[in-house]
């Protein structure tokens, strides 16, 4: 699951995960509330078919709410804290790389500046989280 409001790094991130074969199940949302209702199978994802996704890639800056509200909320619930989270985010503060590990967060990574670099840090996240990390629970087909 990829909760991104640039458009650009959405489809640089799918690509670099399309290219090896990663972004077969990867659903995007524009912003917190949409990855809210989408784990919770709220709103317009209220018949979505059951399953939680391999990894959630979550940026700070996001609108109606942030990615550390996000974060927050995941790991508060018991349905859902098990879910690897990684934070994808271009912040380099100091503040925030902190409080997302108090919160639990799995992995914080800023978005490489170059093309090529973002791509792949993108595959490898893809690769890691997608293929070789396993999570305890049944994991989104």
């Amino acid at each position: 699951m990829l909760v991104e409001d640039n458009p650009q790094d959405v489809e640089l991130t799918i690509e670099a995960l399309s290219e090896h074969n990663l972004a077969n199940n990867v659903v995007t949302v524009n912003d917190g509330v949409e990855a809210l209702e989408y784990l919770n199978y709220e709103g317009r994802y209220k018949e979505r078919k059951k399953g939680k996704p391999a990894v959630i890639l979550l940026d700070i800056k996001m609108p109606r709410m942030d990615g550390i509200e996000v974060l927050e909320m995941i790991k508060g619930d018991p349905d859902l804290r098990m879910i690897p989270v990684v934070m994808l985010t271009s912040s380099r503060e100091e503040p925030d790389l902190k409080r997302c590990y108090e919160m639990g967060v799995n992995a914080y990574v800023v978005k490489p500046v170059h093309f090529r670099d973002f791509f792949e840090a993108v595959r490898q996240l893809g690769v890691f989280w997608g293929v070789l990390n396993e999570i305890p629970g049944e994991r989104c087909k």
